[in-house]
């Protein structure tokens, strides 16, 4: 029982400990003796209470199950949005019972085989089914985002966003989802990242290609975008990221390490990418960055 609740996040249903060899007399010992812990109706926490995140939103899932985690709770678990005191959320098929109190339920009518998933131990929908759903609770910046991070943290591409898209007609969110997923949304890391793009192609230049990772030297290096054939990076300079004495080491050796290897790098602050926009494109303009190609 120990060993299976270690694997689960210390969450654990009836069912389980019943496979384990407990006696619904068995567990009520166990429970009054405080070796196991109500969470919901028919799910226990194993040895303590002290449940993190993970736990309670497996908990949830076997609480409702079948069912797989969604929405907000799975966006927190894919780490594209902070951890909450929330509500767990899960996502159960058309017409079953009504879900357990502290828990919010969606119906829904079906999923397809490539909308559910199991992330760190606990079944999920997709990446791209949960932005899709997430879709029709968020404004069209918020689900770019959304887009960007899940491409950056290599959870979705652009492709399988698509192949959702085809799946999702006539669910709330679809017109919402369609209209940013048409703006190809790029796998940028950081707010920084997403202005120095769109910067970038406002103002008429090709679209580079963001967080690629490159193999020099045995060593792999992700500019945030650069143009290939030019061998040209622009480094969006956050704060967050490179305002410390070990980062901005760091940076001078990737910097070096890039150049020594034939490429240009131009590194743009918050500042220069918001204040001074106009300098900040003359330079990029200055480094020969193409313009898209025409179409005959």
């Amino acid at each position: 029982m120990a060993s299976l609740a270690a694997e689960s996040w210390g969450v654990l249903s009836v069912e389980e400990l019943q496979a384990c060899g407990l006696t619904r007399n068995a567990i009520g010992r166990r429970l009054a003796a405080g070796r196991l812990h109500r969470v919901h109706r028919g799910v226990y926490a194993v040895g303590h209470v002290g449940l993190p995140p993970e736990g309670r939103w497996l908990a949830a899932v076997k609480a409702c199950g079948p069912a797989v985690l969604s929405h907000s709770s799975l966006a927190m678990l894919f780490a594209l949005m902070p951890v909450e005191d929330r509500l767990p959320e899960v996502t159960v098929m058309h017409g079953r019972r009504r879900g357990p109190e502290g828990i919010r339920v969606h119906r829904t009518r079906s999923l397809h085989p490539e909308e559910v998933w199991r992330h760190r131990g606990i079944p999920t929908t997709s990446p791209e089914r949960l932005l899709l759903d997430l879709a029709a609770r968020v404004e069209d910046g918020p689900l770019r985002t959304l887009m960007s991070r899940a491409q950056s943290m290599r959870l979705t591409n652009l492709r399988r966003l698509a192949r959702q898209l085809d799946r999702a007609a006539g669910r709330p969110g679809r017109a919402r989802y369609a209209r940013v997923l048409a703006s190809r949304p790029p796998a940028t890391r950081t707010e920084l990242e997403d202005r120095v793009f769109d910067l970038v192609v406002a103002g008429g230049f090709a679209r580079p290609d963001v967080n690629v990772p490159l193999r020099i030297d045995g060593r792999r290096v992700i500019p945030d975008l650069r143009w290939p054939e030019q061998h040209l990076i622009v480094e969006a300079d956050s704060a967050q990221w490179h305002d410390t004495p070990q980062a901005r080491v760091g940076d001078a050796e990737r910097q070096a390490l890039l150049e020594a290897h034939g490429e240009r790098v131009i590194r743009v602050t918050w500042t220069q990418a918001t204040a001074h926009v106009a300098q900040t494109l003359a330079r990029i303009d200055a480094a020969d960055v193409p313009r898209p190609r025409a179409r005959p």
